[in-house]
């Protein structure tokens, strides 16, 4: 069977075939439409079957989608489960070239588990979703220069007004993209309803629920919270090793940031405002002696689960079901 790794980068995808276990020489190609067409007539012409890549935030996806429109069986993997493969096989470099030759070897080697393709509402929704967490991470930044600027008298006057332009526009462009979304939800019914499920939950407004909703959507329907939980990189990290080595768990934040970003405001403001999130927030610092952010991060983890259930069984939020003074297993 031949198989193919693809290490894909914001300008370039380099590639590597292995035919019968055997791996040729790298080849690379420009990350552009024209540079998949190139690359996928090379995958006939080698009689590729299989084609594993490294999931690279949004560089990867349209690649994976031109493959997969195609006919290759397309295998995308997360970085950690790449950078662990990597290790156990010894690899002393680290190059775009070695990279997609680990690519084609974990293709080769490993079970394969097919990519599931998402459709193109949720592709768009999910596009306009990151674009808007970009937008506010730039507008905070602005926030923050303009702030530092404010506090000494040698910032000339125009570059005040400048930094306050830059953030009306910031905003002006967020409010814009949150009503396209809104707009492109109305459409659908379901979607409509996914909505409605997640601002009942205490904490989450429309546009926290546009972010959650961004990256849910794109998450293959079988799979369970514990697997979201881990999609999140909210799972934690044991780090054990014989029996002096036993640090506290962290999580692994071996996945999805923009879930994590998408999840840390709701759970903040779930701990303030509403009394069971809130009682399970003081348990965990009081009675369990985690650490502010550990306990935020564990709320975040819990609404996970809820959320998980509530789609699932297309229920709203019940907030009396979050967590009894009795519970003792950790969340």
């Amino acid at each position: 069977m031949n198989v193919a790794g693809i290490d894909v980068s914001d300008q370039t995808v380099t590639l590597t075939i292995s035919r019968d276990g055997r791996l040729g020489n790298a080849r690379e190609f420009k990350n552009t439409p024209q540079g998949h067409a190139t690359l996928i007539n090379r995958l006939r012409k080698a009689k590729v079957s299989r084609v594993c890549l490294e999931a690279t935030g949004q560089y990867h996806l349209d690649l994976a989608l031109a493959l997969d429109d195609a006919g290759f069986a397309v295998m995308v993997i997360n970085p950690k489960a790449a950078k662990r493969f990597a290790e156990a096989m010894q690899t002393r470099n680290k190059t775009d070239a070695v990279d997609a030759a680990v690519l084609a070897e974990f293709a080769r080697r490993m079970p394969f588990e097919p990519w599931q393709r998402p459709d193109d509402l949720a592709l768009a929704i999910r596009a306009c979703a990151r674009r808007i967490a970009a937008l506010n991470k730039l507008r905070t930044q602005t926030k923050n220069q303009l702030h530092a600027a404010q506090l000494t008298a040698t910032t000339p006057d125009f570059l005040i007004t400048d930094r306050q332009h830059s953030i009306a526009h910031r905003e002006a462009q967020i409010e814009h993209l949150r009503r396209h979304v809104l707009d492109l939800i109305a459409t659908d019914e379901e979607l409509q309803q996914t909505v409605a499920r997640l601002i009942s939950v205490t904490g989450i407004a429309h546009a926290s629920a546009i972010q959650l909703h961004g990256e849910l959507l794109v998450m293959p329907e079988d799979m369970s919270a514990k697997q979201w939980v881990a999609m999140a990189g909210l799972d934690p990290r044991q780090h054990q090793s014989g029996s002096s080595v036993n640090k506290k768990p962290r999580i692994s934040k071996a996945g999805n940031r923009y879930l994590r970003m998408a999840l840390y405001m709701p759970a903040l403001s779930a701990a303030q405002h509403d009394p069971q999130v809130r009682a399970y927030y003081q348990h965990l610092i009081e009675t369990r002696g985690l650490k502010k952010l550990q306990a935020v991060c564990a709320v975040m983890r819990k609404l996970l689960h809820a959320i998980h259930a509530m789609l699932k069984n297309r229920t709203s939020f019940d907030s009396s079901r979050f967590y009894a003074p009795s519970e003792t297993v950790a969340q």
